[in-house]
């Protein structure tokens, strides 16, 4: 028995809108929450080879710095801090050597102008091989 004549009923249907834009969000959502890591373990041989060391080693010129800004170049003390007195030191030091390498140990609380000023006077009279020297901390 039909009792509502006329009215035709319509099909049931799903929506798949709200769906599609929920399913959306949550994979944005885990796209940027989630962290790329790259974890490679290489196995790796380095390859051996039998040569002759350096027989000459280049001349080095070492150059201190404490605390205070006081300088000495291989071991003898600066009186004066000024980059001229420097670059006089370094030439004195070098004794004729045309590429020698500037080694600055700088105290960890030096300032850090003493430390340019060294690579500046070492600029000045043309040495570009300048390096530092570290330490390893002990928690490592």
């Amino acid at each position: 028995m039909n009792f509502q004549r006329g009215h035709h009923r319509e099909n049931p249907e799903i929506n798949l809108i709200p769906l599609i834009d929920v399913l959306l969000v949550i994979l944005i959502f885990l796209m940027v929450t989630t962290t790329y890591a790259r974890f490679s373990e290489l196995q790796i041989n380095l390859p051996q080879a039998e040569g002759e060391t350096a027989k000459e080693q280049p001349a080095k010129i070492e150059v201190d710095i404490d605390t205070a800004g006081n300088y000495t170049v291989n071991n003898v003390k600066l009186s004066a801090a000024g980059v001229e007195q420097l670059a006089e030191a370094l030439t004195r030091a070098a004794n004729g050597a045309k590429e020698p390498v500037v080694v600055i140990s700088a105290d960890g609380g030096a300032s850090h102008q003493s430390v340019i000023r060294v690579m500046d006077a070492a600029r000045r009279v043309g040495y570009g091989r300048v390096t530092f020297v570290t330490q390893v901390s002990a928690n490592e």
